[in-house]
């Protein structure tokens, strides 16, 4: 396991857990089988709050698996997670829906807005489903990743890069305490995904938001003060 990031100017940074801090996510000897084969096991770490982690491995090892089960997306086969005091295990489906509803922000790799929508319309709709209707914090998460003056505009009128702004903008407008982001540069190019992992980078180091994000790009995870990697359904400590 890596502990060292590199900031978007090069700068190199020693990654650490606060001490004396509660660990916003536990993951204790998680597995998850399909039939006999299994998809990952004996995964354990923390994540602190404030961190930035990043899971780094190749296409095929498990690492968007692992990710939507520590989201309650999935299941898993044995081991533990627990975000704060919450227990994700004994939850039903329903019952993570309403965790994940309030506590995470998950940004996907294929941005998944809603074409019908437009901008502001697909960033409030956590907020919706809270039943906490905001315009004012909606505005004020397109003015905080980049997207000021952007609200009208439908999905189709934006670029790759607009459109998981859009994405980010969404995951954090109910002030989650956990983003996940899924390969989130993975349909991005070289210039649209360093913007992005410099987004990524900034909310963490200044507004001090919890990030576990998933690439097996080694460029983008530099962005991360630590590094958790994957390797055949394993960690890979070296």
């Amino acid at each position: 396991m890596s502990a060292r990031a590199t900031a978007p100017n090069g700068a190199r940074t020693e990654g650490h857990q606060p001490e004396g801090r509660p660990v916003s996510l536990h993951i204790e000897g998680l597995a998850k089988h399909y039939a006999q084969a299994p998809v990952f096991q004996h995964v354990s770490f923390d994540v602190a709050p404030g961190e930035f982690v990043a899971i780094v491995g190749e296409s095929g090892v498990g690492k968007s698996t692992l990710l939507n089960c520590l989201a309650g997306l999935d299941t898993w086969d044995a081991g533990r997670i627990t975000h704060g005091d919450t227990d994700l295990g004994p939850m039903d489906g329903t019952a993570r829906a309403l965790w994940r509803r309030a506590h995470v922000g998950f940004v996907f790799q294929a941005f998944h807005v809603l074409p019908h929508l437009d901008v502001a319309q697909n960033v409030g709709l956590p907020l919706l489903l809270l039943q906490q209707p905001d315009d004012a914090r909606v505005q004020q998460m397109l003015d905080v990743v980049g997207l000021s003056g952007l609200g009208a505009r439908l999905p189709q009128q934006l670029s790759g890069g607009q459109l998981q702004r859009v994405a980010i903008a969404r995951a954090l407008v109910h002030r989650p305490s956990l983003l996940l982001a899924d390969e989130p540069t993975g349909n991005l190019d070289t210039q649209r995904s360093e913007e992005i992992m410099e987004l990524l980078w900034k909310l963490n180091s200044e507004k001090g938001i919890t990030v576990l994000m998933v690439t097996h790009e080694p460029e983008m995870a530099a962005y991360s003060r630590r590094i958790v990697r994957f390797k055949d359904g394993l960690m890979d400590t070296d």
